[in-house]
């Protein structure tokens, strides 16, 4: 089945304007010789109260929400599915809702799914992150953005990619255009929520080598639950490594949560996460 728009997906959600969705790659998506995508579809859900899921995009593409009284930061928002699927309205959509009560341009970012090279599975997902940054920075003045308050969002897997794009936005593995990247693409912050494959896989207290923090790394908040099955210790040394450089960094660990909260809500403290992030963002600026 294929999908409709990208903004005919927001279900109980209600914006100031029409949503914008720009697609990221006009001539194409750049994909490795051989790979075949079967046709994009929703994954049908278990029950009725399941998260919404697509897979198979080939298409990427950003959409643009705009609140009603834009305070010009914006957050480019990925969601999570382990590289194979997008949960795109409790880790997506609601978000974007959720950014726009607070004067914040909510960006969702649909990123190639399912993993294209399961030994490299970000890189598509990455070229269309650092992709997105460029055509946010091109149309921050005609969106009425401030090119210093545009920061990034995910959820797991789409955290790794928050992650990575804070930490490596400049390693390009796909040939720029002039009209649609920028030379810098780091996002100006970026916002991890229970971010995925930050640790070795034999040790979940040693990061993995790629996950290296610089002077010039963003700031960061990050978000976790402490009995998630995938361990907040990515979190927590991240936040250390920060800590090293004495950089601007935020860590919530939650006792309770597990993993792929998202928006939905369960009535324990973890549910306040929005909340808690929406306090730090004001607190560094970015919510004026």
């Amino acid at each position: 089945m294929k999908l409709l728009p990208a903004l005919l997906l927001v279900t109980g959600s209600v914006f100031a304007a029409e949503p914008i969705v720009v697609k990221l790659w006009p001539g194409g998506a750049p994909e490795k010789p051989g790979v075949k995508i079967e046709a994009e579809k929703e994954v049908p859900k278990k029950s009725a109260d399941d998260v919404q899921r697509i897979t198979n995009v080939t298409e990427p593409m950003i959409t643009v929400f705009k609140p009603e009284k834009p305070n010009g930061t914006a957050v480019l928002v990925c969601p999570g599915g382990g590289y194979g699927i997008l949960a795109y309205e409790h880790e997506g959509s609601q978000v974007c809702d959720f950014l726009n009560q607070h004067g914040v341009t909510g960006i969702l970012l649909k990123y190639r799914v399912p993993r294209r090279d399961p030994a490299d599975p970000s890189r598509e997902p990455m070229q269309d992150a650092q992709r997105a940054m460029g055509i946010i920075r091109h149309h921050a003045a005609e969106w009425g953005l401030k090119p210093d308050r545009i920061g990034i969002l995910g959820f797991s897997a789409g955290g790794h990619l928050t992650v990575m794009s804070a930490l490596h936005a400049n390693e390009r593995t796909y040939t720029t255009d002039p009209a649609l990247d920028v030379e810098d693409a780091t996002p100006n912050f970026a916002i991890p929520v229970y971010p995925a494959y930050l640790t070795e896989k034999n040790s979940g207290f040693t990061l993995l080598p790629e996950i290296k923090v610089t002077e010039k790394s963003p700031p960061m908040c990050l978000v976790h639950a402490n009995d998630d099955k995938i361990t907040a210790a990515g979190s927590a040394l991240i936040y250390l490594e920060y800590k090293k450089l004495n950089l601007p960094c935020d860590l919530h660990i939650y006792a309770k949560g597990g993993h792929g909260f998202g928006m939905r809500k369960s009535g324990g403290p973890v549910n306040d996460w929005p909340n808690r992030v929406a306090e730090w963002m004001k607190s560094m600026g970015y919510i004026p």
